[in-house]
């Protein structure tokens, strides 16, 4: 990296002002660089459910160095080895799956942080340091810059919700609506009551606590109702879904409209 972290993303969200955002699924550094001119506020590379390794990811962070889109990174685990390397890659921030309590809120947060206010392990060599040449000055900075997201996808989750954005530490309450809707026993209806209660419960907490709301949008009307009810931080296409959308949607017409 060639400039110290600064995350102004972190700090729209603790205004109130709404972020747009996307996944990175292809692995590419290519539809990064390209989804990053875009101009989207931060993009969030999938390791989770990505097909990517820390080396895609390097190249992925690279490409978008070059925009002012903030990289975040979905992480496998809530592991404080995963969360470490991620970080010293040059993420600003990760979000942290399936984070089932405050005990793991807590884990969460401690590993995204350097000593004394969590356990991040120190090192100045990696590339968030610029490779040694200003780590003094990322690690004084680090903790108020990187940006703590965890996911809520769990009966435990929901029952334990005030509990855990009580932490101090944790940025966005970030709803991930099919895991949900999978732990109440309602796999892909995310509009069974259960779930829409779960979900409603998760969105006052939030408010409650003044931690910022995010979650994944399918279409563009879903995105803005969202906005609407006062989520922040809102996933609003990915690069796989408009590579794969968009060359449906072209095909399809060409089958309508073009004789055979």
């Amino acid at each position: 990296m060639s400039q110290l972290i600064d995350n102004w993303v972190k700090r729209a969200l603790r205004e109130g002002r709404r972020t747009s955002g996307a996944w990175i699924q292809l692995c590419s550094a290519i539809s990064a660089e390209i989804m990053g001119a875009a101009g989207f506020d931060w993009l969030l590379v999938d390791m989770e459910h990505g097909h990517g390794d820390y080396q895609t990811l390097l190249s992925q962070l690279q490409a978008l160095q070059g925009t002012r889109t903030v990289p975040l990174v979905r992480v496998q685990w809530n592991d404080p080895a995963i969360i470490k390397r991620v970080l010293d890659l040059g993420a600003f921030g990760v979000v942290i799956p399936l984070v089932g309590n405050r005990r793991d809120c807590e884990a969460a947060v401690r590993a995204c942080k350097f000593p004394p206010e969590g356990t991040r392990g120190v090192a100045g060599s990696h590339r968030a340091g610029g490779y040694g040449r200003f780590s003094a000055d990322y690690w004084k900075r680090a903790n108020a810059e990187i940006l703590v997201v965890i996911q809520i996808e769990t009966r435990e989750a929901v029952a334990e919700i005030d509990g855990m954005l009580a932490v101090p530490g944790v940025d966005v309450a970030f709803i991930g609506p099919a895991d949900l809707s999978a732990a109440f026993g309602h796999l892909g209806d995310l509009k069974h009551p259960e779930v829409s209660d779960a979900i409603t419960r998760v969105e006052a907490a939030a408010r409650r606590a003044g931690v910022a709301l995010g979650t994944i949008s399918r279409t563009w009307e879903e995105a803005r109702a969202l906005y609407e009810r006062g989520y922040q931080m809102v996933t609003l296409c990915s690069d796989g879904s408009l590579v794969a959308q968009g060359a449906a949607a072209l095909l399809q017409r060409f089958q309508a409209e073009v004789p055979g």
